[in-house]
């Protein structure tokens, strides 16, 4: 039996499966070596994963995560899950996990849209090409944090709809001045403004709304997707924000001229899938 976890900047998913069957599910906060100590992962995972995950030596444990694209970072990871688990492990990035499970062993453009955002060129196997992500503030087109970003900003400079930010202020209960030291004091500032953005989730009717989300994605495509060979690819999306707006998504995406394959809310049942017939 194995553990595959992919974690992204928010939440972790992680199952126990056997073969192609799920044994065990749970979820626990997002682990990131950038922003997380060994201390700290390891001090998650032993207070929020259930009891099952780790009352016994599995054969592999698989993690796939934010932040671990490089092999420092990579490093932190792997010696937090050893100490817990005391299992074999590999440590890889969320994006080859998307690859993974949204393409199994096919070709394709693999691309994450959920509270960051990246994309890849797989060519079956490995990573062949990635436009890199940037992050929160430099990158992160179409993301959470991206739209939240926007909309926030739009808020404190009265830019956006009255009625719409003084209804926002309301539902999270925080002044200007609160929500930016939220952001501002808060080691996580993605996260938070991740958060804010689901306040609009609903909100699509309006157009100041639609307007934020459709140049949103679109920024996604025109600063990443179109700086692939995408034509006559498969192209696939998985993440919260790819599933929350999968309408205007499709709508960009005719525009570039592409049908966009898989829309998925996770990764994970299809890298249950790629470790059931690859390992």
């Amino acid at each position: 039996m194995k553990i595959i976890a992919d974690s992204s900047a928010s939440r972790t998913e992680w199952v126990l499966v056997d073969g192609n069957t799920v044994v065990e599910h749970a979820f626990t906060k997002g682990l990131n070596p950038f922003f997380q100590s060994r201390r700290d992962i390891s001090h998650s995972i032993r207070l929020e994963l259930p009891e099952a995950f780790l009352k016994k030596r599995w054969e592999h444990i698989y993690f796939y995560g934010a932040g671990c694209a490089n092999t420092d970072k990579k490093k932190i990871v792997e010696a937090s899950l050893v100490a817990q688990f005391k299992t074999p492990v590999t440590v890889e990035s969320d994006l080859l996990g998307a690859a993974r499970g949204l393409l199994i062993n096919e070709p394709g453009i693999a691309c994450i849209l959920g509270s960051g955002s990246n994309s890849c060129y797989y060519d079956g196997k490995q990573i062949v090409k990635n436009v890199r992500s940037l992050g929160f503030v430099l990158g992160d087109e179409g993301s959470a944090s991206y739209i939240g970003k926007r909309f926030v900003s739009d808020c404190l400079k009265d830019i956006a709809p009255e009625q719409l930010r003084n209804s926002f202020y309301e539902y999270i209960n925080k002044t200007p001045d609160e929500i930016m030291t939220s952001i501002y004091e808060n080691t996580l500032p993605g996260n938070m403004l991740s958060v804010y953005s689901r306040f609009l989730m609903d909100k699509l009717e309006m157009d100041y709304v639609y307007d934020i989300v459709y140049s949103s994605i679109n920024d996604f495509f025109t600063r990443n997707v179109a700086q692939y060979n995408y034509r006559d690819l498969n192209v696939c999306f998985v993440g919260s924000n790819a599933c929350a707006y999968s309408g205007v998504l499709n709508e960009v995406a005719k525009k570039f001229g592409i049908n966009i394959r898989k829309i998925l809310p996770s990764s994970v049942p299809g890298l249950v899938h790629y470790h059931a017939t690859n390992d």
